[in-house]
């Protein structure tokens, strides 16, 4: 595939007032969110709830894709429908989750890399053929006493390149995703800094693997303090500082920039976003790629009666991605 359809990709991707959707969970982390609200772990119950959002009526209005699991992309609605195909006839790009998650870093405690590169070549073509158009990969950076250490850091950017990388060579446009943890009590100052920190890293190994900007997207963690700091941060703090940060570490030539909602609500999540884009214009569209900030309340109100409230739980989902996209061109308003 050319630049020119990859930069055609991340663009849908990133279309205005467009984001994605995650449900790429592991069946270990959906089994917690299933506990979490009594629903048991099986693989029709998960199928069943992945096709509650995923035909959701005019999804595609605000979402222009979601990120899947090796077991999703392969599963097919109640009717035969494969997912994938589901989404591609609503205009919906299906994307791929493809690492297998952090490990122990050896020599450097309290400090993981995501691994999943061997074969990694091999699993890109076949999700190419199962649909997918574009790849995920998250890394992991906690913030900690004396960590993250360069080497943590350094590891994780590596991994990150080598995997667009491939990804590019594939077809796929890739989604890098270096998530810098909101656990500990740090301040703002400090998540800035090493957000700061990993970003220029990942650049750089981008730019070594020669990996292509127009045709990669960045899923960004925003800048906030750790959860249990005593002092949190404003909305216009948080948008501050992610903006300063990201224009410092992030170039131009980057088709967009997609965040996570890891440790937020899911109003806080929408209401950073839309502080952001309410700045005016960027070097890069400013979207979202939410998981729980887009499910959580659809979830439990799904999880009481899978079939009876099917329908309603599709009208919270697509309330969350109006909310979302407004917010993505900077229109949000609490209650819209």
């Amino acid at each position: 595939m050319s630049i020119e359809q990859l930069q055609e990709i991340a663009q849908a991707m990133v279309a205005p007032g467009k984001g994605i959707i995650a449900i790429d969970e592991s069946s270990n982390t959906i089994k917690k969110r299933f506990d979490a609200v009594g629903v048991e772990n099986t693989e029709e119950n998960r199928r069943q709830y992945r096709e509650m959002l995923l035909t959701t009526p005019g999804l595609s209005d605000h979402i222009s894709g979601a990120i899947l699991y090796d077991e999703t992309i392969r599963q097919s609605t109640r009717d035969g429908v494969p997912f994938t195909r589901v989404m591609m006839d609503a205009g919906m790009l299906p994307g791929i989750k493809v690492d297998k998650g952090p490990v122990p870093l050896a020599g450097f405690p309290g400090e993981v890399v995501t691994e999943g590169l061997d074969g990694l070549r091999q699993r890109l073509a076949e999700y190419v053929q199962l649909g997918a158009r574009f790849a995920k990969w998250r890394a992991v950076i906690t913030i900690g006493e004396d960590i993250p250490s360069s080497a943590c850091i350094e590891a994780n950017c590596h991994a990150l390149a080598r995997y667009a990388a491939l990804c590019q060579e594939a077809g796929l446009v890739p989604m890098v995703e270096p998530e810098v943890l909101m656990d500990g009590d740090h301040d703002i100052e400090v998540c800035y800094d090493v957000t700061e920190a990993t970003l220029r890293s990942l650049f750089a190994s981008l730019y070594e693997q020669d990996v292509m900007l127009e045709g990669t997207i960045l899923k960004a963690s925003m800048v906030l303090p750790g959860k249990s700091c005593p002092e949190q941060a404003s909305v216009e703090e948080v948008a501050t500082e992610t903006l300063r940060c990201l224009k410092s570490a992030v170039p131009a030539a980057l088709t967009g920039i997609v965040f996570l909602s890891g440790g937020q609500t899911d109003e806080q999540a929408t209401a950073h976003l839309d502080a952001m884009n309410r700045r005016g214009t960027q070097p890069w569209p400013l979207s979202f790629s939410y998981g729980r900030a887009m499910q959580q309340a659809a979830l439990k109100l799904w999880a009481q009666d899978m079939q009876g409230n099917f329908a309603a739980a599709q009208k919270i989902v697509a309330q969350r991605a109006r909310e979302n996209g407004l917010a993505a061109l900077g229109r949000w308003s609490k209650g819209v």
